[in-house]
């Protein structure tokens, strides 16, 4: 990650009303994963303990942010049937819950007149986004940070657009 990029955490401490974040795709090759994945692709498993090694440093970090006033919300734009990381991540989304987060499920086919950028991101207090980038295989390909007013109001909106369609997690159930 370039020197200039800051790091999601401390977008995160400096953000005062909100952090919302949109993922897009059905399947991620995220490294730091990867185990957790293939253990839930061979028993079914999920690591579902807000405490643990794993998830801990993510609850503290978002619990924080809540603590301070600020509303964390995630948007998910997912194929059904859904992919298996999709079910993967379902089974594990709990934790993001527990942590204080509020997540939302929008089938892919509702999402077909919304204007969405090209990229997940992540948009802070409505003005600072951080772009998520992904190779073909879903793996991380870094991020970049944008205040571009217009690409703000871009996010923005489509992350209102999905939010008012999405169903809540506890609702989202898959098949």
């Amino acid at each position: 990650m370039p020197q200039n990029v800051p790091s999601f955490a401390e977008l995160l401490d400096r953000a005062t009303e909100s952090a919302v974040h949109l993922e897009m795709r059905d399947s991620y090759g995220v490294a730091g994963e990867a185990d957790a994945f293939a253990h839930w692709q061979a028993t079914g498993d999920v690591d579902d303990d807000p405490e643990s090694p794993y998830w801990a440093p993510w609850t503290a970090l978002v619990r924080s942010a809540i603590m301070r006033g600020v509303t964390v919300r995630r948007a998910r734009i997912v194929s059904e049937p859904v992919s298996e990381y999709i079910r993967y991540e379902h089974a594990g989304t709990g934790v993001n819950v527990a942590a204080g987060e509020e997540v939302r499920w929008l089938p892919r086919r509702r999402a077909s007149d919304i204007a969405l950028p090209g990229n997940d991101f992540w948009l802070f207090d409505q003005r600072v986004i951080r772009w998520n980038h992904f190779d073909g295989e879903g793996a991380s390909a870094g991020q970049d940070v944008s205040e571009d007013p217009a690409a703000a109001q871009l996010c923005a909106a489509a992350f209102t657009a999905v939010w008012d369609r999405a169903i809540p997690h506890d609702e989202y159930k898959i098949s």
